[in-house]
């Protein structure tokens, strides 16, 4: 289940309603989804899009995405360093982001026009959608692992748009929730 934690104001919420309440203030969707159908984590691609083919049908009809795919990024993924400094650095899409978390754990930063950062830890099956335009970055926990079935409105998937604000440099890339082996930057202060 996802754990929002919103560090200027020293609040962290786990409730699912709540946090569903909370995210959906800042234009950000958020579902959990169980209980999961019965396939392996580590299954291939395409056993994962025929699991659960009835859900994507549906976010497709709900946010006219026309196609999906899985991702699958692990400590050993070609190229992992590369990878995470592009998802790491505050970026925004001419698209919605969404991802339906199969395996593993991740954060999303949300740096939201009016308001704090809000940081946005999930794990298998938590269902995220960050609208287009949202400026945000991700980090992976502390496993280096995350497999999730991602959605997209345009053929070509999405292209990160940088906002070299700097805003991400001010924020740690460790997730919150105590399986991740992190605490809370405050809890250091």
């Amino acid at each position: 289940m996802a754990l929002v934690t919103i560090l200027d104001e020293d609040k962290t919420i786990t409730e699912r309603e709540a946090i569903a309440a909370y995210l959906n203030l800042h234009g950000i969707d958020y579902e959990h989804w169980t209980p999961a159908h019965p396939v392996a984590p580590d299954a291939p691609p395409e056993e994962i899009l025929r699991a659960y083919a009835k859900e994507i049908d549906e976010l497709k009809a709900r946010g006219g995405y026309v196609t999906a795919d899985v991702i699958d990024v692990s400590p050993e993924t070609p190229g992992l360093e590369a990878m995470l400094r592009k998802f790491s650095s505050e970026h925004w899409h001419d698209e919605d982001e969404v991802r339906f978390i199969i395996a593993g754990r991740g954060l999303f930063h949300i740096h939201a026009k009016a308001g704090p950062v809000i940081a946005i830890e999930v794990e298998a099956g938590d269902l995220i959608r960050v609208p287009q335009g949202t400026w945000h970055w991700f980090n992976l926990c502390a496993d280096r692992r995350i497999r999730a079935i991602r959605l997209f409105q345009d053929m070509a998937g999405w292209t990160p748009i940088y906002t070299e604000s700097g805003v991400d440099q001010g924020f740690l890339p460790v997730c919150f929730s105590e399986s991740s082996g992190f605490i809370s930057p405050q809890a250091d202060e």
